[in-house]
């Protein structure tokens, strides 16, 4: 078995979409859009690994996503640089572009060598070595 796609629910779908394109080189297809439910989505293909499919419709209720305070269900998925040199660029970089690091690069007590961004959802994502 493997993960097939994580889903995640975002107010700005072409945003995040250009965002793991950038930064992640995600491929995306073309946008699906239902008009009856007011519905739009794309699937971001990774080189390796699952699919992660974005959506968005107007009628979503906010909720805090916060990374400080935390809940239950998904809280964050992880991105494979390769190396811990890449982390720190890729970090560095998301930095300048003015994204949240909510952790600093470094070894974690479970041995991952990592840094955690926010997206432009505030979804926690972990760049791991």
């Amino acid at each position: 078995m493997k993960i097939e796609h994580i889903a995640v629910w975002v107010k700005d779908l072409e945003k995040t979409s250009a965002f793991y394109q950038k930064y992640f080189e995600a491929v995306s297809n073309e946008k699906y859009v239902n008009p009856v439910k007011k519905f739009e989505s794309y699937f971001l293909s990774f080189e390796n690994g699952c699919r992660l499919e974005i959506m968005t419709r107007p009628d979503l209720k906010e909720s805090e996503n916060s990374y400080e305070s935390q809940e239950f269900g998904i809280i964050h998925f992880a991105f494979s640089a390769g190396s811990k040199e890449k982390v720190n660029e890729l970090t560095e970089t998301l930095r300048k572009d003015g994204y949240t690091i909510a952790g600093e690069p470094r070894t974690t007590g479970d041995g991952y060598y990592e840094s955690v961004i926010l997206d432009p959802e505030n979804n926690i994502i972990e760049i791991v070595a």
